[in-house]
């Protein structure tokens, strides 16, 4: 069975589909994948709805969450469309851009969906993360 039934749970559900509502500018989505690093992943998808006020850095923006995780699978580089959560910021970070990022992240997910609309978020944008429904 597949889809309503109890049995699943956000345990088990290894591609989540989230949006990033972006203020004045508008939506774009993505997915969180639980392999990429489940204990992170888990720990997002628990403090949904997530909002804060972005930061730029290079071709990333990021923003604080209230989600304190370590490295887990790690990365120091990232591609174009990343969603990875940042250990040493607690931060969540968007990258539109192929970039190495300041410190190691925990590649989270991807953007599906409108990439561009980050390349115009400025420094202070209020920016809200919710599951798709």
């Amino acid at each position: 069975m597949n889809g309503c039934g109890r049995e699943m749970t956000e345990g088990t559900v290894s591609r989540i589909p989230i949006k990033f509502i972006i203020e004045g500018l508008g939506v774009a989505e993505g997915e969180l994948i639980r392999h990429l690093a489940p204990r992170t992943v888990d720990s997002i998808v628990r403090a949904m709805p997530l909002e804060g006020r972005t930061a730029k850095w290079g071709m990333e923006i990021y923003f604080q969450i209230p989600v304190r995780s370590g490295e887990e699978k790690s990365k120091t580089s990232v591609e174009r469309g990343t969603i990875a959560y940042w250990p040493m910021g607690g931060a969540l970070c968007i990258f539109y851009g192929d970039m190495k990022p300041y410190s190691a992240v925990n590649p989270v997910g991807k953007i599906t969906e409108n990439i561009e609309i980050f390349e115009k978020v400025k420094n202070g944008t209020k920016i809200s993360v919710e599951r798709l429904k």
